[in-house]
């Protein structure tokens, strides 16, 4: 029983550590090739190597941190290829997604997706208790609003991919956003649903992969002046 209630305790606070983790990095408070010592997170959330290193290892399977031989854990950079394939990855499989779903959605597949654009829209992008980064409502509301489109292509093994992909690009995306901020989200997310909905599947994949082109395009050309920022 004791073993059980260590272990127990353990996880919970490994899943801990790891939410607290994931917000700041998320958030900025670490700038990219930032790196993760493990003794000093140990120390800061009071709590053994073994339980930070767990955190770790789980955002590394997120696409959240990077595991650098002989030398621990870090922040991804901008420039960290792993972008790139990703992005590569969504352009391949995402329009052909779109494209099932367009054929074999039915009507309540389009009313979804006009719920998901409508709370999309109607949440904000920015909340000062957030930071200068995307909200986590916002975010929801985005990768809910990119399934919804998806999903009526029905195959169960497509969405489970995405939704791996998604996860592995999120950090990408934030950094993205606060990069490009005059960019036209809401015109691009309004131009998908409009599309789609009309079974125009030629333009609806063409607009999607151009979206997801330029989220990779704004994180890699943006402005390179953010070593200021962090804790």
């Amino acid at each position: 029983m004791t073993q059980t209630a260590d272990t127990s305790s353990k996880q919970m606070l490994s899943e801990r550590v790891h939410a607290r983790l994931r917000e700041a990095i998320m958030r900025g408070e670490y700038v990219p090739s930032e790196a993760l010592k493990p003794q000093e997170l140990a120390q800061r959330h009071q709590v053994s190597l073994a339980v930070v290193r767990e955190a770790l290892v789980r955002l590394v399977g997120e696409g959240i941190a990077v595991r650098l031989p002989n030398r621990g854990f870090a922040v991804p950079d901008f420039s960290d290829r792993r972008w790139q394939e990703i992005a590569e990855a969504r352009r391949t499989i995402e329009p052909v997604m779109l494209r099932l779903a367009i054929e074999r959605g039915d009507v309540d597949w389009e009313a979804r997706v006009r719920a998901a654009h409508h709370r999309l829209v109607r949440t904000p992008v920015y909340v000062p208790e957030e930071g200068d980064y995307l909200s986590s409502a916002w975010s929801e509301a985005h990768r809910v609003f990119h399934r919804t489109l998806l999903e009526g292509c029905g195959n169960p093994v497509l969405l489970d991919t995405f939704d791996r992909l998604w996860t592995a690009s999120e950090l990408a995306r934030r950094w993205s956003a606060h990069r490009a901020p005059g960019r036209d989200g809401v015109a691009e997310h309004r131009r998908l649903e409009e599309t789609a909905l009309a079974r125009d599947a030629d333009t609806a994949a063409e607009v999607l992969a151009r979206h997801l082109t330029q989220t990779v395009a704004d994180l890699t050309s943006g402005p390179h002046d953010h070593q200021g920022e962090g804790p």
